[in-house]
């Protein structure tokens, strides 16, 4: 009981923090743990992710500790636990996507429009993604009203786009899911994200295969 109250009592700390632009330092490692994320998750063989996004994690955890009011750290703190869980698989994930919920509920408390609405973006992709109860969290009314939050904020980004129609072919609603994933192609380039958003073109190429096979 001692300790779930003090774990009430940092979030409710960490909530009041305010929003703050990052420092110089914390841009640089936010854009560093970016361009790393996106080597590992879409050049790395996949049997060498998992150690990749280990370390990574650990970097991620670094950054945030040395600026925890930072909601864009946490953001990526999360995405990179949340990656890291899905190339380790199995049922020892199911803690790392715990952890990344975690980090990207905080950052919601942080700043709801951190980095165009990515925190809902990431988070309602492990909402559709892990496992229900008893195992875990999953719930796919939770993960659709997330990603539709994201949406709201950034509708023609490509992430929040490329989640949802993931969730609706998910859901066998290609007709919808087809939409979604078109919209992801003709998302705009993202400065710095050249790795990233060609990986994802390239994923949302796949999906669409998939998608348009099943119309």
């Amino acid at each position: 009981m001692k300790f779930s109250r003090r774990i009430v009592m940092f979030l409710l700390v960490l909530s009041s923090l305010p929003a703050l632009a990052l420092s110089d330092a914390s841009r640089l490692r936010l854009e560093h743990i970016q361009g790393r994320w996106a080597e590992v998750n879409y050049q790395l063989p996949a049997k060498q992710r998992e150690g990749a996004f280990a370390e990574l994690a650990q970097l991620a955890a670094s950054a945030v500790t040395a600026e925890p009011a930072a909601a864009e750290l946490r953001v990526w703190h999360g995405i990179v636990l949340g990656t890291y869980a899905g190339a380790k698989g199995g049922l020892g994930a199911l803690d790392l996507v715990k952890q990344a919920k975690l980090e990207l509920e905080q950052a919601i408390q942080l700043d709801a429009q951190v980095l165009g609405g990515s925190a809902y973006t990431s988070l309602g992709s492990l909402y559709y993604q892990v496992p229900g109860w008893s195992l875990g969290f999953g719930d796919d009314a939770k993960a659709e009203a997330l990603l539709k939050q994201a949406l709201a904020l950034n509708p023609d980004g490509i992430d929040p786009n490329y989640f949802y129609g993931d969730f609706l072919q998910r859901k066998k609603r290609y007709k919808e899911a087809k939409t979604f994933l078109e919209k992801t192609l003709r998302a705009a380039d993202r400065p710095g994200r050249a790795i990233a958003d060609e990986g994802r073109r390239a994923e949302t190429r796949e999906l669409l295969k998939v998608v348009q096979e099943k119309l």
